[in-house]
């Protein structure tokens, strides 16, 4: 079986609120915070190895509040742990005057370029995904592919919204047999609408999209062949550096090296294929400090179904 490695963005986690790692408030019954979740169903998918993304600066609260403990169990898992380090300054050149915004979600994923050498797949820290999507991508990166081939957990839009204000998605154009996705394009301010018979609708900016449209929640998963690097870091790399050529030139405080829109852009050029792979698992996410007792509800109504144990790692 081929070795596959989880990649978890957290460079941002803690941050959305104000609020320190240390401080992130639990979700599940022990303590547990969305992250040992996604990292409880990668170890049952089969991923055996978990690399974190995150910021030089917490790195010490992120190893109190969740690193050591999970080293501790992935050790007795037989699954390897790593830190990668997103900064600001690993850029192709000068950072702009007045730069403190983070560089984005494809920068994330260079910063652990030097640590990838298996198929991996990549996922943000503040995000439940649901066990079939892990499954899924497992699944699919064992397997043999092209060099530009790339996979999605393809989450269905009204599943993805908030209750209490408007979200981003990767909403995406699908070919015909639903297979596939065709363009993904970055969407902002999403606002979830009720009709009147109850069903549930989506819009941006005034203009109505398809609630049953897929949508892409940073899941992403990049093959590779035996004993080589994924194809697409390269690939990543070349574009982080038109990037900061072109946006950063355009807009130095705020551009950002997003995922969905390099891979889109790779879409238009014909320069990949994306499988999809369709999960109808609900995405859990705290968007908005108000959405944090549904998620909790949400968890507990998992545990009480059996999906999870209460004492979450026990199954291990």
């Amino acid at each position: 079986m081929k070795s596959t490695t989880l990649l978890i963005m957290a460079a941002g986690i803690g941050s959305r609120f104000g609020g320190g790692i240390k401080q992130l408030e639990p979700v599940g019954l022990h303590d547990e915070i969305i992250m040992d979740y996604s990292i409880h169903d990668a170890l049952k998918a089969g991923f055996n190895k978990i690399i974190f993304v995150i910021r030089k600066d917490i790195e010490a609260d992120f190893r109190e509040r969740i690193g050591d403990r999970v080293e501790a169990i992935c050790r007795n898992a037989g699954v390897e742990i790593d830190y990668a380090f997103q900064d600001l300054n690993q850029v192709p050149g000068e950072v702009p005057e007045g730069r403190t915004k983070p560089w984005g979600t494809g920068q994330a994923v260079l910063a652990a370029k030097e640590l990838i050498h298996e198929p991996f797949a990549v996922i943000n820290a503040d995000d439940y995904y649901g066990k079939e999507a892990f499954c899924q991508l497992h699944d699919w990166l064992v397997l043999e592919h092209a060099d530009d081939a790339i996979a999605m957990a393809g989450f269905i839009l009204k599943n993805t919204l908030s209750d209490n204000g408007g979200v981003t998605r990767g909403v995406c154009n699908v070919a015909e047999g639903h297979t596939h996705i065709t363009d993904v394009v970055e969407t902002k301010d999403i606002v979830k609408t009720v009709c009147e018979d109850g069903t549930v609708g989506a819009e941006a900016d005034g203009i109505v999209l398809d609630p049953e449209s897929y949508v892409s929640m940073n899941f992403w998963g990049f093959p590779a062949k035996e004993g080589c690097a994924p194809a697409y870091l390269d690939v990543l790399e070349r574009g982080f550096q038109l990037f900061f050529e072109k946006d950063v030139t355009v807009n130095p405080l705020k551009a950002e090296y997003l995922l969905p829109t390099h891979i889109g852009g790779l879409l238009r050029d014909g320069k990949c294929s994306v499988k999809v792979l369709e999960t109808k698992d609900m995405w859990f996410g705290v968007t908005y400090k108000e959405d944090k007792e549904a998620v909790v509800q949400n968890f507990r109504r998992l545990i009480e179904e059996g999906v999870y144990q209460k004492e979450l790692y026990s199954d291990l």
